[in-house]
């Protein structure tokens, strides 16, 4: 309001000085008194518009920086998105090729499956695979990855299968001791865990053991790592030997795995 009364007060001090002006042949002394009671007023208008033009500058330059900094946060989120997308395809096909290579050294047909599903129960070490009866599946087929025996299938429905991992209480698989061919039944644990039972004290077992899969219990080929002894402990009046294994397989970690689906039990006894 203040700088509109003072536009209008500039527009007519300045009509009043253009006439005096017009006369200044015959009123120099009033021109002199017209441009000293007109200059301040001028002075005062001409600084307050340069100080809102300032204002109005600053506003939209404001605006500008933030309506680029809202675009330039978009795409770098963008673009943070996409490396960790490209990352995560990087790491899948490491994955992918360990399968890869690790089926061209089995004989039998296998199903790629993916891990989709957990059993959240701290009784039951089950994984679930997004392949099924429609793929070839049946109950008790074994999966394995590159790094070692997964577990077996115990379910199955069109399109979706029930693993039950090696570390499950109810798992059973039998094995060998790879340098001393000490043979035993390797059970899962409550942990991360399994035990090798039934192996004779007169067997030398030792920590650092690799433990790989026998083939005489009808499900897993011979010769699938399994994992290695961590733990030999003795018992004075016990004929077995007390072994801690630890899989090979990081099951926190599982993501794709491969089922296999024909056990050519001929071909056992040709295995390492």
């Amino acid at each position: 309001m203040v700088l509109i009364v003072g536009f209008i007060v500039l527009i007519a001090v300045n009509i009043i000085g253009l006439s005096v002006t017009s006369r200044r042949s015959s009123a120099f002394g009033i021109e002199r008194i017209a441009i000293s009671a007109i200059a301040p007023f001028q002075e005062l208008v001409t600084r307050s518009l340069r100080f809102s033009r300032d204002i109005w500058r600053q506003y939209f330059y404001l605006v500008t920086v933030a309506r680029e900094n809202y675009v330039l946060m978009n795409q770098l989120s963008q673009a943070v998105e996409n490396k960790n997308q490209w990352h995560e395809t990087e790491l899948a096909n490491v994955r992918l090729r360990d399968l890869i290579d690790f089926q061209r050294n089995i004989s039998e047909r296998v199903v790629a499956a993916e891990v989709i599903g957990r059993d959240p129960s701290a009784w039951f070490k089950t994984v679930i695979i997004d392949k099924g009866e429609a793929d070839g599946l049946t109950r008790g087929l074994p999966v394995v990855i590159a790094q070692g025996i997964v577990g077996q299938v115990i379910e199955v429905s069109k399109h979706y299968s029930k693993v039950m991992l090696i570390v499950d209480s109810n798992s059973a698989v039998d094995s060998l001791v790879q340098r001393s061919r000490a043979r035993g039944v390797i059970k899962g644990e409550a942990t991360d865990q399994c035990r090798l039972d039934y192996v004779l004290r007169k067997n030398d077992v030792r920590i650092g053991d690799t433990l790989v899969s026998s083939g005489l219990d009808g499900v897993y080929p011979k010769g699938l790592r399994i994992g290695y002894v961590s733990q030999v402990i003795e018992h004075d009046a016990d004929i077995f030997h007390e072994v801690i294994i630890t899989p090979f397989v990081d099951f926190e970690k599982l993501e794709e795995v491969l089922v296999i689906l024909e056990v050519r039990k001929q071909d056992w006894a040709s295995r390492p």
